[in-house]
């Protein structure tokens, strides 16, 4: 997966939007960072409960790494982008940008989200 496979989804979504911060691609809704490329693009850092990282990182080792250690405080976690698929690129979005928006968006199910994505092209 790639950076324009991100932008696809994350793009589209209710009060998403992209900005550049250091030189790194971040996606936020309002001041909140949900998802946030390193520099060369090939690690995504994403929302996701802190007290579930573990569990994940027991399970996929070889997909998934522990956020910076300034990051552990939040819920983050990073995905190799090599690793994962589109199916699995996409639930991660779609979770991560639920953690950031009001409970009635975050309410919408993966159906309506990619109804909301195909409006958008």
């Amino acid at each position: 997966m790639t950076i324009d496979d991100v932008r696809a989804l994350a793009g589209g979504l209710p009060r998403s939007y992209e900005v550049v911060v250091g030189g790194q691609v971040k996606f936020r809704v309002g001041r909140y960072v949900y998802l946030a490329f390193s520099r060369d693009e090939t690690l995504l850092g994403f929302a996701f409960p802190k007290e579930e990282r573990e569990a994940l990182l027991q399970t996929e080792p070889e997909k998934f790494q522990r956020p910076r250690d300034g990051d552990l405080r939040y819920n983050w976690m990073v995905v190799r982008l090599a690793a994962i698929g589109k199916r699995e690129l996409r639930e991660l979005v779609f979770d991560a940008w639920r953690m950031v928006v009001p409970k009635q968006l975050a309410a919408l199910t993966d159906k309506e989200l990619i109804r909301e994505l195909d409006d958008v092209e």
